[in-house]
């Protein structure tokens, strides 16, 4: 049950967010569609809680649990971001707004990248410290140790992130021929 719950949520957070994002352009109701949009923490509010009566109700911690940790820890930290990236490409392409800068190259890109970063290193705080709440809740009644894999996952992704964003700072990213090393812009940089 957990497991297509996770589906849902996933699902249901690009359905909102296209629904969101056309009732804000295409249907010009922007506050309906800022609604739309502020419905999404919802879904994952769902999830916690259905997690913690699953546990509660002396379901065995699993993997499943662990995932629900991480999805929450990553819509928690990249959620907001990837609404806003999305709105100004909605905006350039549905409503004429000026297209949204990407990334940018050599130190704009590698101030970028370490942004990101900092953004997985919240993901992996909220993970951790929701794994860690089961494993006390769950204390010595059950095997803890597939909640205690999901941390070292989630510290993993950290580090593997942080090489990359190493990768970006000491190989900046070249900027194609004729085109001139510029600053991301703020859209993209959160």
């Amino acid at each position: 049950m957990i497991v297509a719950l996770i589906i849902a949520c996933e699902v249901g957070f690009w359905v909102l967010l296209a629904l969101g994002l056309a009732l804000r352009y295409l249907a010009k109701m922007p506050r309906l569609g800022a609604a739309v949009l502020l419905c999404e923490p919802l879904m994952e509010l769902v999830l916690l809680v259905v997690t913690t009566l699953d546990l509660k109700n002396g379901a065995e911690p699993d993997w499943k649990h662990g995932l629900a940790a991480l999805y929450i820890g990553y819509t928690v930290a990249y959620g907001h971001y990837t609404i806003k990236w999305l709105d100004g490409h909605a905006a350039h392409r549905l409503a004429g707004g000026p297209k949204p800068a990407g990334a940018g190259y050599g130190k704009a890109r590698a101030v970028h990248e370490w942004k990101l970063w900092i953004r997985t290193i919240i993901a992996a705080a909220v993970a951790l410290a929701l794994l860690q709440i089961a494993i006390w809740y769950v204390g010595d009644a059950g095997d803890v140790s597939s909640l205690k894999a999901w941390q070292f996952g989630a510290l993993r992704a950290v580090g593997i992130h942080a090489l990359i964003a190493v990768a970006y700072t000491v190989w900046p990213k070249k900027a194609p021929a004729g085109a001139e090393e510029r600053p991301a812009l703020a859209g993209t940089e959160r």
